[in-house]
């Protein structure tokens, strides 16, 4: 190794600096890439040892040619590692390892974990559970107030809230943590140095103040399309489950759901009208049987560990939903009628047709409506409440 690192030739000890110098060389040189850098470290267990082994030893690793061993071999380039690390102080940020204490445990689970991150903020504790909650970009009113309200409550119940910094579902599962007081975590598909979208800086920082933001891409990676299916699996890794708020038939957080599901995670589903594209995807996921059906906080909850917090009840509600449009603001004036009828008390279909004056086929299809819209849950015996 060329690089300037202290006691290179000495293997008996893991010196954390070398090694962080070792890493950024490798993720600087030519033809290689995650997988290849993952294929490496597992090889030789820490980033010095690959500049320190030969030619052979090299080109017997899976991906790594007589050309990409010539890469590593001859790579010498002290000024890009210094800028490198120039710029990650400029940032604020600090590479984390799997050899770094603060290296999520359950990335270290997962087929492909990440060989390193890039890290703003602070992650929390690794008994902190996280679930990652996503969607599509071009979401509905409907869709960003479900998200922002169900991260809200994810947060009280002492869960820290995972997602991807995108327009749409992400941006709002952010801000429905951030509103609600807790933590959240974006995973970029560009480097920390590259927020994308730009728009989304400021959500950024508010994030980093109180969690993390993390990449495995060098610090001014651009935003390129095949990095955001390969980041998916550290958003659905990073998690005890994954839920999606809303997908159109194809996208990236079926993507993300699928690998939840690889990775032995659980995944959830917001439905939605079946006369909306945006609904198609979380639709599917649970007539397949891939997602469990979300219509409240509680139907995630019966699925994860336990956590305790404070009586999620002491936390004001406006708190929790923040800035969130209103679900109940483009109610018809029969939905009105019969949203205002229900209570957190469940109550029969019959008595709120006597209450309501409403027919008992005008009642069970608005009822329906509500419910599809996530305002009403139904129970066992036509039984029905606010959800």
């Amino acid at each position: 190794m060329r690089l300037p690192l202290d006691d290179q030739n000495d293997s008996s000890s893991l010196d954390p600096d070398r090694e962080r110098r070792a890493l950024v060389g490798l993720s600087l040189v030519s033809g290689i890439g995650g997988q290849r850098l993952r294929s490496l470290l597992a090889h030789f267990d820490v980033p010095s040892a690959v500049f320190r082994a030969s030619r052979s030893a090299l080109t017997t690793i899976d991906g790594i040619g007589p050309q990409t061993a010539e890469s590593i071999l001859t790579f010498d380039d002290r000024a890009a590692v210094e800028a490198e690390l120039r710029r990650a102080d400029e940032l604020n940020a600090e590479l984390i390892s799997p050899w770094d204490d603060r290296f999520p445990n359950r990335l270290q689970e997962i087929y492909d974990p990440p060989a390193f991150l890039w890290m703003r903020g602070t992650l929390p504790e690794h008994e902190q559970p996280l679930v990652t909650v996503v969607g599509t970009r071009r979401c509905t009113d409907y869709g960003r107030a479900q998200a922002h309200h169900l991260a809200g409550e994810l947060v009280r119940r002492g869960f820290t809230v995972v997602s991807g910094l995108a327009y749409g579902i992400d941006a709002a599962a952010h801000k429905g943590a951030l509103d609600a007081g807790g933590r959240t975590i974006a995973v970029l598909g560009s480097g920390l140095g590259r927020i994308y979208p730009q728009k989304h800086t400021g959500l950024a920082e508010r994030i980093a103040g109180s969690g993390a933001v993390l990449s495995e891409y060098c610090l001014d990676t651009e935003p390129d399309a095949p990095n955001f299916p390969e980041r998916n699996r550290i958003l659905s890794g990073l998690a005890l489950g994954t839920l999606v708020v809303e997908s159109y038939a194809e996208g990236g957080s079926l993507i993300t759901a699928r690998l939840a599901l690889e990775q032995n995670r659980e995944v959830f589903a917001v439905p939605g009208p079946v006369t909306k594209d945006t609904s198609n995807g979380t639709n599917r996921l649970v007539q397949r049987g891939h997602a469990k059906l979300v219509m409240g906080v509680e139907d995630v909850l019966e699925e994860l560990p336990e956590v305790t917090v404070e009586d999620p009840e002491t936390v004001d509600a406006d708190t929790v939903r923040g800035t969130a449009p209103d679900p109940t603001d483009d109610l018809s004036e029969t939905e009105q009628v019969l949203y205002e009828a229900l209570s957190d008390t469940p109550i029969h279909i019959d008595a709120l047709c006597e209450n309501t004056g409403l027919s008992p086929a005008v009642a069970q299809a608005t009822l329906l409506e509500l419910e599809m819209n996530g305002l009403v849950r139904q129970l066992a015996g036509k039984q029905f409440r606010r959800a």
